[in-house]
């Protein structure tokens, strides 16, 4: 048998396999150079960026949990001019397509991180986190209603032309509402799940643990949930998917595949293993191999109700 196909399309952007790191996990790229060969990704994902640096929460703001952990590091980042400038030259070398996951807290910083974007042309795609607080809605995430998560996207989409990934909060009723929603106002994919909030208590002190009191946990511990999350969300939406929450694997990966992902993209793992990336592609592969498969795309929604 020829060795396996691994290249997945994302609507217009292509890549080598369908592993990609999650955007708060890989940092800018350099901080895993050492660890891990770059152009063997199917994609990086950067760290949350915004218009201006932003110092995030205080600590503590990690903190381990039973399968999994909590943070609350706030989308501290650098801003997008210093990424330009100091990280961007450094992830050019690479051939693996590099997004850039963009927030803000009103629409209109959402679109003009889009417009900074679009005059990029080392940046192959924008990853839009709805999972933020809309300061002109008293704080309420943009991610948990329809046509607040649907406004930011439509305004994203006027301002660029680059492939458009929405990544969605599982803090919500019916998640594929929302996916359906951010698909007819020009989403070219969804990435799926986003962290799901929880918190930790000192029972000596009987105080919160994280100094914001609340943080997102990840890990495998929500990765149950994120697969039944893809799955319902695949059967509602013509855009493809991309699966997160808990992939630590390949077997984790193909599971998502099945459930009709088109690709993965790999966060916690990475703090536990920062070879986790290069071993999931390598061990999608050999699973290809025995299953006498010649591409990945055989894998996709193959699931059997």
């Amino acid at each position: 048998m020829t060795q396996a196909q691994l290249s997945v399309d994302i609507g217009r952007l292509v890549l080598k396999n369908p592993v990609m790191t999650a955007s708060g996990t890989f940092g800018y790229g350099r901080e895993f150079d050492e660890l891990v060969d770059l152009n063997r990704l199917g994609g990086i994902i950067v760290k949350g960026l915004s218009l201006l640096p932003s110092p995030g929460n205080p600590p503590p703001r990690i903190i381990e949990t039973p399968c999994g952990m909590l943070n609350a590091i706030g989308l501290e980042n650098i801003g997008i001019d210093a990424f330009v400038k100091d990280k961007l030259p450094f992830l050019k070398q690479f051939k693996t397509p590099v997004l850039i996951n963009v927030y803000g807290k009103t629409v209109d910083e959402y679109g003009a991180m889009a417009a900074r974007i679009d005059a990029l042309s080392d940046i192959a795609g924008i990853e839009v986190n709805i999972s933020c607080p809309n300061v002109n809605a008293g704080g309420v995430a943009f991610g948990v209603d329809c046509q607040a998560a649907a406004e930011v996207v439509s305004t994203v989409r006027k301002k660029t032309s680059k492939p458009l990934m929405v990544k969605l909060s599982p803090n919500v009723t019916d998640i594929a509402d929302i996916a359906c929603a951010v698909e007819d106002a020009g989403a070219d994919s969804v990435s799926l799940i986003n962290t799901i909030t929880g918190m930790a208590i000192d029972i000596n002190t009987r105080k919160p643990i994280l100094a914001n009191i609340t943080g997102g946990l990840s890990g495998p511990a929500i990765r149950p949930v994120a697969l039944r999350m893809v799955w319902q969300v695949a059967r509602a939406v013509k855009i493809p998917v991309i699966g997160i929450g808990g992939i630590m694997t390949a077997e984790d990966a193909i599971a998502f595949l099945i459930a009709g992902a088109t690709a993965v993209q790999v966060g916690t793992a990475n703090f536990v293993n920062p070879h986790a990336t290069l071993e999931i592609i390598e061990d999608i592969e050999i699973f290809l191999k025995k299953e006498n498969l010649n591409h990945v795309r055989d894998l996709i929604g193959s699931i059997k109700i």
